[in-house]
């Protein structure tokens, strides 16, 4: 059914809190896992959004990351690849999606109340541009995730 499921992680515990369902999906499809990271690019001048620039050490941060969740997860059997790619989000998950052909993008979100129908999110951009079948894992937290600078400790 299956084949190549795709999961976007952004470093917070929010993201990762759907690999118990997709191992579950992919131990039942004979599923192959690719997780994928999305460093944004910096960016600079006038139109560059109030946001820090990208560190560094993202690179490295993001592959050590993604590299942790992989073997966990070929621990429990399954067959996992891990990328880090750099772009906007949505759009890099798409391309990434396509280009390499998967199956299914699983993704998980979480409600931000009106702003999130004003601006849109990372998850709805995927739903509603993506080729492929993506399946959303609705988290609610009573605490705040874990914060992507708080990564540091997994090197």
């Amino acid at each position: 059914m299956f084949e190549n499921i795709l999961v976007p992680l952004d470093g917070s515990e929010l993201a990762a809190s759907i690999l118990p369902q997709v191992v579950e999906l992919c131990q039942k499809c004979n599923s192959r896992l690719t997780l994928l990271h999305v460093c944004r690019p910096e960016e600079t001048g006038e139109s560059a959004p109030s946001r820090p620039a990208v560190f560094p050490d993202e690179q490295r941060l993001c592959e050590a990351y993604l590299a942790l969740i992989g073997k966990d997860l070929q621990g429990q059997g399954i067959e996992v690849a891990w990328a880090c790619v750099k772009g906007i989000p949505a759009k890099a998950i798409i391309d990434y999606a396509d280009q390499h052909k998967m199956d299914l993008i699983a993704l998980a979100t979480h409600g931000k109340g009106e702003v999130a129908w004003l601006l849109g999110s990372t998850a709805e951009k995927v739903v509603t541009h993506a080729t492929v079948p993506v399946m959303l894992f609705r988290i609610l937290y009573r605490e705040p995730p874990l914060l992507k600078g708080q990564l540091k400790e997994f090197i």
